[in-house]
């Protein structure tokens, strides 16, 4: 047989210590948090321009643009802030969406006139 004594609530003390494990915000540098959202944003337009796998269950064009659209306005407000290093994968990341959309997409738009066009101008293949 087992003993079935119940457990000790947990005390007050015992929860973790938030602020010990929280990095706080003030001493993330620019460039780490301008580059990872910048990530977040190149990810989720891949996924929705059906990138992730073939048939993709997730393609959304509409969501894509969307998303490449901010993605290219953040790349090229914040370019000359984070420094060419960081900035010129990003670009070459935001370029290869932007292809990939204007191949994905069933009418394409005019050059100048697809996602983030307006900030990065046009792209060409």
């Amino acid at each position: 047989m087992t003993d079935a004594t119940p457990s000790p609530a947990p005390d007050a003390t015992d929860s973790p210590d938030y602020d010990a494990m929280t990095r706080d915000i003030a001493d993330v540098p620019a460039v780490e948090v301008i580059t990872t959202v910048a990530v977040h944003l190149l990810s989720a337009a891949a996924v929705n321009l059906g990138l992730d796998k073939p048939d993709s269950e997730h393609k959304d064009l509409d969501e894509a643009r969307k998303l490449i659209t901010a993605l290219a306005g953040l790349v090229t407000a914040s370019a000359t802030e984070i420094s060419s290093f960081h900035a010129a994968p990003l670009r070459d990341g935001l370029k290869s969406l932007q292809l990939a959309f204007r191949e994905a997409s069933i009418v394409p738009d005019e050059p100048g006139q697809g996602p983030g066009e307006k900030f990065t101008g046009p792209v060409f293949g």
